[in-house]
């Protein structure tokens, strides 16, 4: 099963290819391919006798996955709130504090890019990420709180929490089936959300002032809860590459690679609560 979120592509390759070891089980939905389970030559994390991982690795577990989210994510919060008192928004600092918001959101970009054609995790790139993001949400944050929706910030994150929680505690019921057909499904609705953005954006920069109108009024009240939707929908495709990871053996140093990924879409998932509720409010 590959997911929308690039950071776990090769966790849905070696799913494919079958598991670690033979006494583990096969997760829903997979294929082996036509190769037995545990063939090093399809599976990288398999030894050569195709008994298990490779020499000197260990296996990844939950507890590995959660405790390296916790700092990815501690980290942001941190950034974010340094950013939030150091890099104030008012008349006399907004110009600094808009220029350093968006050259850390450059600068995350461009490790998140780095970190995703690395073959293996890197936890200073994933972890410097999520400082520079933390700067750009915690300027972004305050801008918000003071001249959009004040209060709204703290609404935001528990929106965040809450989306997370009901997506989990479906995933854990099996009230959501990640399937190959949903994962098209969300890959596909993706695609088609990201190029209405860069129209969007195009369209304002070339002088068509609000754009396609995702800004503002019930539209973009409409483009916010389809965005916090495919959010979910990536968290859900998340948690069962991270389930199959533990699953197959992969190796520890992969809980990074999730920490990475689960971050990615929680940040996505908090830019788009924070676009409806500021919407909402506005409305009122």
């Amino acid at each position: 099963m590959r997911t929308s979120n690039p950071i776990f592509s090769r966790w849905g390759a070696t799913r494919d290819a079958g598991p670690a070891g033979a006494h583990q089980r096969e997760p829903m939905g997979a294929t082996v391919g036509g190769s037995p389970a545990g063939d090093y030559r399809t599976n990288p994390y398999a030894s050569p006798a195709g008994t298990g991982l490779r020499a000197g690795s260990t296996a990844v577990t939950m507890d590995d996955v959660i405790v390296r989210t916790a700092t990815t994510l501690g980290t942001v919060a941190l950034t974010a709130v340094l950013s939030w008192l150091l890099l104030p928004v008012d008349e006399a600092n907004i110009g600094r504090s808009y220029g350093l918001a968006v050259g850390a959101a450059l600068v995350a970009f461009v490790l998140s890019l780095v970190q995703s054609f690395r073959r293996t995790p890197s936890p200073a790139l994933i972890l410097g990420y999520a400082a520079f993001e933390g700067v750009f949400l915690g300027v972004f944050s305050s801008t918000v709180s003071t001249y959009i929706a004040p209060g709204v910030v703290v609404q935001a994150v528990l929106g965040t929490f809450a989306v997370s929680a009901g997506v989990l505690i479906a995933y854990r019921m099996r009230w959501i089936r990640v399937t190959q057909r949903f994962a098209g499904f969300v890959a596909a609705a993706a695609t088609g959300f990201l190029l209405l953005l860069v129209a969007d954006s195009l369209f304002s920069a070339f002088g068509a002032g609000n754009g396609l109108g995702f800004h503002s009024g019930g539209l973009g009240f409409a483009f916010g809860v389809i965005g916090i939707l495919l959010g979910a929908a990536f968290l859900a495709l998340d948690l069962k590459q991270v389930e199959d990871a533990v699953a197959y053996g992969a190796p520890r140093q992969e809980a990074w690679l999730a920490a990475f990924g689960l971050t990615l879409t929680l940040v996505w998932i908090y830019l788009e609560v924070a676009r409806v509720l500021s919407l909402f409010n506005n409305e009122n």
